[in-house]
C-alpha cells in the first residue's frame, strides 16, 4: 500500500468491503463457517496457548498436537492451539474465490454435490481468510516462510490482506506458477487472454529467513548461445575477472598475465584460479578472463516464473483424483528452499496432503489440516501407499468423525453443521429463527456462463437449495409438511432433507409433492451420506 494516498486507500477498501446485501445469512466473517461461539471481542485477550503436551483441543480431538500428524476439523479452532513461533514453512492451498466447482454424485437419486470455492463475494473470501492467516502468522517462526497459493480472482486483495498481517517489508516474492499452455476460457470470442497460470505470495517471518538456493536446468538455447567455446575440457564460456567500481568498491589492484588493474578476487585466489587452468586471455580479448564449463554449472538460479512444473492430469503416476491436486515437485521446490531437514511443514488446507509427502520425502516434520473427513482419508492412504508410512505408528489422524453412534451424541448444531457441509453447502450461523433453513447449496452448475466469466457480477447468489437437518429417526409427515412449506415460501424447486430415517408417510408425502407440486425433497440419511463417503474415498485411492 506504499504510496497510496488516502483518496486511493479509501477507493481500494470500498470495493474490498462489497457485500451482496440480498442474501442475509452469508457465513459470518469473523468465525468459521458453522462455529457456534459468537465473534470474538478483539478487547478481550486470547487464552494461554496450550503447549505440546496440552489437552486436546476439543472432543473431537484425541491426542495432543504434534508433528507427524492430520487433524480434522476447523483450522482456526486447531491453529488457535499451537504456540507462538512454532512452524518453520507455512503452504496454503485455500480455496480460491472463484467458480470452479468439483462433483461426485449422492446415493440413487445421482443428485449432484458441489465441492466448489463457494465464497459470494470478495469480502467474504478476505474475511473468512483473514483471521487463519492472523494465527499463521502467529505460529511462524521469525526465519520461517509462509507461502499463500491463490489466483486471478482475488491474489490482489490477498495481497493487501497479507501486507497488513505480515508487513510489507516481509513480502518477498509473487511467484508464478504457470500451470497449463493454453486454457479453454480463452476461446473463440472471449476477450481475454488465457489465464494460465496460478500465484504464490511468498512472506517471510522475519529479515533471517531460511533460504536455499535452487537451481534449474540450462536450456538448449541457452547452452547454444553461451558456451560457444570448447577445449580439451569441454563447452565453456568467457566470464569477466575485473572488479567493478574500481578502488571505491574495495577490488584489490595487481598484474594478472601482464595486465594490471583490479580484480574481482584476491591475488590468492586468482593464483589458484590461474593454476587450475581457469584463468586466459582470449584469443580476440586483451584482459584475462575465466573459463567457466559447463558440466561445472549448477544451472539458472530459480527465477520468480516457473513454466518447468507441470499440472497433474488424470494420466500422471501421481494423480489421485483429488480436484484440486498440486504437483508434488511444486512442493518439493518449495520445501527445499524454504526449510532444512527436520524442521517443520505446516499445511492448514491440505486437501490430499501433497504438501505432507512433500515434506516427509524431503526429512521434515509436518502438520495438515483440513475440515473434510474425505480429504483427511485421502492423505492417510496416500502417506501409507507413496511413503510406507503406518497410521497410528508412524503418524496419527485426529478428529476424524464420525461413527454413526458419535453423530447421534454430537450437539444439535454440530450435527446440524457436519450434514450441510456433507453436502457441499453453507451452514446458517443462525441457531434460532432460521426460517427452516439449516443451510443452503450453491449448484455451480446453476450459473449462467456470462456470469461465470464476470465475476464481479454475484446474481448466482440467488441460486440455491434449502437443507432442513434433522437428529433423530423417524422423520414423519410433518416435519416434510414444514419443508414444503420453506420451498413454496423461497420460491425452491428442490431442498435437500438430513436425518437418522424417515417413517413410510413422509416418504409418500415427498413423492406426492414431487408429483402434484413439481418440487423435490431429497431425503438423504446419515447412512448414506457416511458410506457415499466411503465411496469417494475408495474412488480417489
Amino acid at each position: 500500500m506504499a504510496g497510496l494516498g488516502t483518496a486511493g486507500r479509501a477507493k481500494e477498501w470500498n470495493l474490498l468491503d462489497r457485500t451482496i446485501k440480498r442474501v442475509d445469512d452469508l457465513p459470518s466473517l469473523l468465525i468459521p463457517i458453522g462455529t457456534v461461539a459468537a465473534p470474538p471481542d478483539p478487547t478481550v485477550p486470547m487464552p494461554p496457548k496450550k503447549s505440546l503436551t496440552a489437552k486436546p483441543v476439543s472432543n473431537l480431538f484425541s491426542s495432543a498436537l504434534d508433528a507427524q500428524s492430520i487433524y480434522c476439523g476447523d483450522n482456526l479452532k486447531v491453529l488457535r492451539e499451537l504456540p507462538d513461533a512454532f512452524v518453520d514453512l507455512i503452504y496454503i492451498d485455500p480455496p480460491f474465490n472463484s467458480d470452479r466447482n468439483y462433483e461426485t454424485f449422492w446415493g440413487e437419486t445421482k443428485e449432484k454435490r458441489t465441492f466448489d470455492d463457494r465464497h459470494g463475494s470478495t469480502k467474504a473470501y478476505i474475511d473468512f481468510m483473514r483471521p487463519r492467516c492472523v494465527e499463521l502468522a502467529r505460529v511462524l517462526k521469525k526465519t520461517g516462510s509462509f507461502y499463500f497459493h491463490c489466483d486471478w480472482h482475488a491474489s490482489h486483495y490477498v495481497k493487501v490482506m497479507l501486507d497488513q498481517i505480515f508487513g510489507e517489508n516481509n513480502f518477498i516474492n509473487e511467484v508464478i506458477w504457470k500451470r497449463s499452455t493454453a486454457h479453454n476460457d480463452a476461446r473463440q470470442g472471449s476477450k481475454h487472454f488465457g489465464r494460465i497460470h496460478d500465484t504464490v505470495l511468498l512472506y517471510s517471518g522475519g529479515s533471517d529467513h531460511t533460504w536455499n538456493h535452487v537451481y534449474t536446468g540450462l536450456s538448449e538455447e541457452y547452452v547454444r548461445s553461451h558456451y560457444r567455446h570448447k577445449d580439451s575440457r569441454g563447452l565453456f564460456r568467457w566470464d569477466n575477472l575485473t572488479g567493478p567500481g574500481g578502488a571505491s568498491k574495495g577490488n584489490p589492484f595487481y598484474e594478472v598475465l601482464g595486465v594490471k588493474g583490479y580484480w574481482r578476487y584476491k591475488r590468492e585466489r586468482m593464483e589458484q584460479l590461474i593454476a587450475d587452468g581457469l584463468v586466459a586471455i582470449p584469443p580476440k580479448g586483451t584482459k584475462p578472463s575465466l573459463k567457466r564449463y559447463l558440466k561445472d554449472s549448477k544451472g539458472v538460479s530459480l527465477q520468480s516464473v516457473w513454466d518447468d512444473l507441470p499440472p497433474v492430469n488424470s494420466q500422471a503416476k501421481e494423480a489421485i483424483g483429488y480436484p484440486t491436486q498440486k504437483p508434488l515437485p511444486l512442493l518439493e521446490r518449495m520445501t527445499s528452499v524454504s526449510s532444512n531437514a527436520d524442521d517443520l511443514v505446516l499445511d492448514a488446507f491440505c486437501g490430499c496432503g501433497t504438501a505432507l509427502v512433500a515434506a516427509q520425502q524431503l526429512g521434515r516434520r509436518w502438520i495438515g489440516i483440513d475440515v473434510s473427513p474425505t480429504a483427511c482419508r485421502v492423505m492417510s492412504e496416500r502417506l501409507e501407499k507413496v511413503c510406507k508410512l503406518k497410521e497410528g505408528t508412524d503418524f496419527v489422524v485426529t478428529g476424524l468423525p464420525f461413527e454413526e453412534d458419535t453423530l447421534r451424541k454430537m450437539p444439535p448444531f454440530e450435527f446440524q453443521n457436519w450434514a450441510v457441509v456433507a453436502l457441499g453447502g453453507v451452514s446458517n450461523k443462525r441457531k434460532t429463527g432460521d426460517m427452516g433453513i439449516d443451510g443452503k447449496i450453491y449448484p455451480v452448475d446453476a450459473i449462467d456462463d456470462d456470469v461465470r466469466r464476470k465475476p464481479d457480477q454475484l446474481d448466482f447468489m440467488d441460486h440455491w437449495y434449502p437443507v432442513q437437518v434433522k437428529q433423530r429417526d423417524s422423520v414423519g409427515r410433518p416435519d416434510i409438511d414444514a419443508f414444503e412449506t420453506v420451498l413454496r415460501r423461497e420460491k425452491r424447486t428442490r431442498g435437500y432433507f438430513v436425518a437418522f430415517d424417515y417413517t413410510s408417510g413422509a416418504k409418500k408425502e415427498i413423492d406426492r409433492f414431487l408429483r402434484d407440486e413439481k418440487r423435490a425433497i431429497i431425503p438423504l440419511t446419515v447412512k448414506q451420506i457416511l458410506d457415499e463417503e466411503q465411496e469417494v474415498l475408495r474412488a480417489m485411492t
